[in-house]
C-alpha cells in the first residue's frame, strides 16, 4: 500500500498542515520541523505527485530544447519525441520550445545557449557539443539557477545537472563484442564510420569498441577513423573508397548516423564479399538492411525515454527535488534480424 499524507504526519509527529507546506515548499515551517518531516518522506518512500501540488500552485514550466538540425534519422525521431511532449504540454503544464542549429557546429550552439540566457526558462535539454565555449556557455546557465540537461551525446566534468542517454563506451564495447565473435578467429580488418570526433558520444563508442578489440581480439586491425559528419552522401563516398582500398576488409562499425550511405555502398558488394556491419539506431533504413543481410546487428537507444527522462529531470531540478537515477537509466538494445519489434 503507498504512504500517504497522513502517514507522513504520523510518524513526523506534525499536522497534515504541516506536511502541506512541506510539500509544497511554503514558508511557516521551522527548521527542526522540515527535518522531521523530510525524513518521515525518506523512511515511508513516499513519491512527491508533483503534476498534483503543481496544478495547485497553477505552474507551468517553461523548458527550451537544443537540437541539431541534419539528415539524421535518429535527430529526426528526437525531435519528433519533443514536439509530442509539446503536445502534452496542457496536460504536463509545461511550455515547451525547440531550438534547431546546424549539427557539429559548437558556435552555433553557444549562440542558441547564450540566446536562452537572455529570457531564462526553467530547465534546458541539448545535444551537447564537447568544446571549451559549450561547456562556458551551459556553466553561465548553471549559475543563473537554470537546470540544464545533456542528450545522446554528454558534456561530463561540466556544470550540466544530468544527462539523459546510454552508456556510450559500454555501447562502444558491446559493439567490439559482437564484431569479433562474428569475425570469429578472422585475422581481419575492421572500419570505423563515424559522425564527429568532436561528440564525446562518438568519442566513447570509438574508446569503448577500441579497448575490446585489442583485449579480446587482437587480430583485428582497425583501419583510420572515417568522419562523415552524419551524411549520408558523404558516408557512402567513403564507405565506397575503403572497400576500394582494403580489399581484405572484414567489417565496418558504423557508430554514428548516415547509415543510408553506408547501405548504399554496401549493396555494390556481392553478398559472399560484404563485410560484417554493426550500426547504431533502430530507424526505417537500418531495419530494412537487418532484413536484407545488409546489417549484422543494431545497438538502439530510445528517443521517446530521453526525452521524457529530461523533462522529468529538469521539473525535479527546478523543484529542488532528487532525481531518481534507475528510472532515468537508458538501456542498450541490441536487434538482430530475429528480434525486430
Amino acid at each position: 500500500m503507498k504512504p500517504t499524507v497522513h502517514d507522513i504526519a504520523r510518524i513526523a509527529g506534525v499536522s497534515l498542515a504541516t506536511v502541506d507546506r512541506v510539500l509544497n515548499g511554503r514558508p511557516g515551517v521551522r527548521g527542526v520541523t522540515r527535518e522531521k518531516v523530510e525524513k518521515a518522506i525518506a523512511s515511508l518512500g513516499y513519491v512527491r505527485d508533483l503534476a498534483a501540488a503543481n496544478l495547485a500552485k497553477g505552474r507551468t514550466y517553461r523548458f527550451t530544447f537544443i537540437l541539431p538540425s541534419n539528415d539524421n534519422s535518429f535527430m529526426i525521431g528526437l525531435g519528433r519525441e519533443v514536439e509530442a511532449a509539446m503536445q502534452r504540454s496542457s496536460v504536463e503544464r509545461t511550455r515547451i520550445e525547440i531550438l534547431r542549429v546546424p549539427a557539429f557546429d559548437a558556435p552555433a550552439l553557444v549562440a542558441a545557449l547564450e540566446a536562452v540566457g537572455s529570457a531564462p526558462p526553467d530547465g534546458v535539454a541539448l545535444v551537447a557539443i564537447d568544446e571549451p565555449g559549450v561547456r562556458a556557455a551551459v556553466e553561465k546557465l548553471a549559475e543563473a539557477g537554470i537546470a540544464v540537461v545533456t542528450l545522446v551525446s554528454d558534456l561530463s566534468g561540466s556544470a550540466r545537472h544530468h544527462y539523459a542517454g546510454i552508456d556510450n563506451i559500454a555501447a562502444g564495447r558491446t559493439a567490439a563484442n559482437l564484431m569479433g565473435r562474428f569475425l570469429s578467429k578472422v585475422d581481419g580488418r575492421v572500419g570505423v564510420l563515424a559522425g564527429s570526433m568532436m561528440v564525446r558520444d562518438h568519442r566513447e563508442r570509438l574508446e569503448g569498441f577500441l579497448s575490446v578489440l585489442s583485449e579480446d581480439f587482437p587480430q583485428v586491425a582497425i583501419l583510420p577513423v572515417m568522419e562523415a559528419r552524419d551524411d549520408a552522401a558523404a558516408a557512402e563516398a567513403l564507405v565506397r573508397e575503403a572497400l576500394r582500398r582494403h580489399v581484405g576488409l572484414n567489417g565496418i562499425y558504423s557508430l554514428g548516423a548516415g547509415n543510408r550511405g553506408l547501405i548504399r555502398a554496401l549493396r555494390e558488394v556481392a553478398p559472399e564479399k560484404r563485410p560484417v556491419v554493426i550500426a547504431h539506431e533502430l530507424t526505417h533504413s537500418t531495419r530494412e538492411a537487418l532484413l536484407d543481410g545488409m546489417i549484422d546487428a543494431v545497438l538502439n537507444q530510445d528517443a521517446g525515454h530521453e526525452v521524457r527522462s529530461a523533462i522529468r529531470v529538469l521539473k525535479a531540478k527546478a523543484d529542488g527535488l532528487p532525481v531518481l537515477a534507475a528510472q532515468e537509466r537508458i538501456r542498450i538494445d541490441i536487434f538482430l534480424k530475429d528480434n525486430l519489434p
